[in-house]
């Protein structure tokens, strides 16, 4: 899953010479918490956040008064507060890179940017979780099934094989390891079987299903029993 196919295009961006209450204003009617800073070529020079204006100004400091603050917003400039080194990534990076790198550097956002590195989009934590839920099509009608498999090649491919004979279409798959309950495949499936005959076939096959969970065409959900 690349950045570019989940990045907000074109972000709202401000030169460095922009004041404080400008860029708190530009916030606060974008509903939105980061500016990347450019410069007059569309390049990332910074990234000014509203924890930072706030921490910079004295916002949180209640011995100012109102018209200070205005004073002190208005007289200082973004670039006096900006963060200069700024973690980017490119568009045709994958998501996964994107968090890891937001992980180490305990951010929550990152701008993207091209070879020249002129701002092109930007990409948060939001972004991530929403692609997360998509890929696994948790709000797309069908059955998500969770199934203890070995951890040996070609249990994967049996497994696939199984759904396949029943005409399901397989919409999502992932495997995860776990230290306690070992190797869970998770398959979203969508076609005419029914729960309960994939059910009976996947334990036939010799496979413990730990999950059967089913998102109807409404949105609900509804929990199977498992044996």
């Amino acid at each position: 899953m690349y950045i570019k196919d989940h990045m907000t295009k074109n972000p709202v961006t401000v030169t460095g010479d922009v004041s404080l209450s400008k860029a708190t204003e530009i916030m606060g009617q974008g509903k939105f918490h980061r500016l990347p800073v450019v410069d007059g070529d569309g390049k990332l020079i910074g990234l000014v956040t509203g924890g930072l204006v706030e921490e910079s100004s004295g916002a949180r400091n209640t011995s100012l008064s109102i018209y200070e603050l205005n004073y002190l917003l208005n007289r200082t400039k973004v670039s006096d507060i900006m963060i200069r080194d700024v973690v980017s990534i490119g568009p045709d990076e994958f998501l996964e890179e994107a968090a890891l790198r937001m992980e180490n550097n305990e951010i929550a956002a990152l701008p993207v940017v091209d070879q020249d590195n002129k701002v092109i989009g930007i990409i948060t934590e939001k972004d991530i979780f929403k692609a997360f839920v998509d890929l696994m099509g948790y709000t797309i009608q069908g059955t998500r099934f969770v199934i203890k498999v070995e951890d040996r090649p070609g249990e994967f491919a049996k497994i696939c094989k199984l759904f396949a004979d029943e005409d399901a279409n397989l919409e999502g798959i992932a495997v995860y390891h776990n230290e306690e309950r070992g190797v869970e495949c998770v398959i979203k499936a969508t076609g005419e079987v029914s729960v309960e005959k994939m059910q009976k076939v996947l334990e036939d096959a010799g496979f413990e299903l730990v999950d059967i969970l089913q998102i109807k065409k409404d949105g609900s959900t509804q929990h199977y029993p498992v044996h």
